[in-house]
């Protein structure tokens, strides 16, 4: 399985939920499959979904669950610490780990050779934190959003993309709906 088909497979379980997705093409690939206004699409700020996805669990009290790339969270490991010291129950973070930078042309990251993210997050002191397998993907974060724990997934995957338009809107329209949503789940 490659990452679409992993999103392809969690549209069914996190549709009703706050997404703050991944930039480049795990954005477009969900806006493609299920375009919601609870999906915050990254359009620029490669390595921030996660420490977005953290700032607004911190701050609300819906779900939020943060979907990421191996390569991205490279970019910025210090949100694992971050993450791991401001423990917000509300907060998922799903880390695809296909061993590449995969909107970049599958250029391979240190995930996909001795670096484990997952063992990272722990080091961090990230207390809930699960490596899976992509077919597993579905059962993980169904138990991670039963749960009401802050959990971080690491989903292994192969590298891989698929065609996928560009999103069409623009930063303040994803911006403006989707904080029409944040405060009407927390009304």
């Amino acid at each position: 399985m490659i990452r679409s088909d992993i999103i392809k497979n969690l549209v069914p379980v996190i549709k009703d939920e706050l997404v703050v997705c991944n930039i480049g093409l795990p954005s477009q690939e969900l806006c493609m499959m299920d375009d919601q206004p609870t999906n915050f699409y990254m359009l620029g700020t490669m390595g921030l979904s996660s420490s977005i996805g953290l700032g607004l669990a911190l701050t609300q009290k819906a779900k939020v669950i943060s979907i990421d790339g191996d390569g991205s969270i490279l970019t910025n490991l210090g949100t694992m610490p971050t993450i791991a010291n401001n423990v917000a129950d509300n907060f998922i973070l799903f880390i695809v780990d296909n061993g590449s930078y995969g909107s970049t042309g599958d250029q391979p990251t240190y995930a996909g050779q001795k670096t484990s993210l997952s063992a990272v997050a722990s080091a961090c002191g990230c207390e809930n934190v699960v490596e899976c397998q992509a077919e597993e993907a579905v059962d993980v974060m169904k138990a991670a959003l039963a749960s009401n724990k802050m959990t971080i997934i690491v989903c292994k995957c192969e590298s891989g993309n698929i065609p996928v338009p560009v999103i069409e809107y623009d930063a303040p329209v994803i911006k403006y709906r989707f904080m029409e949503e944040v405060k009407r789940k927390n009304a």
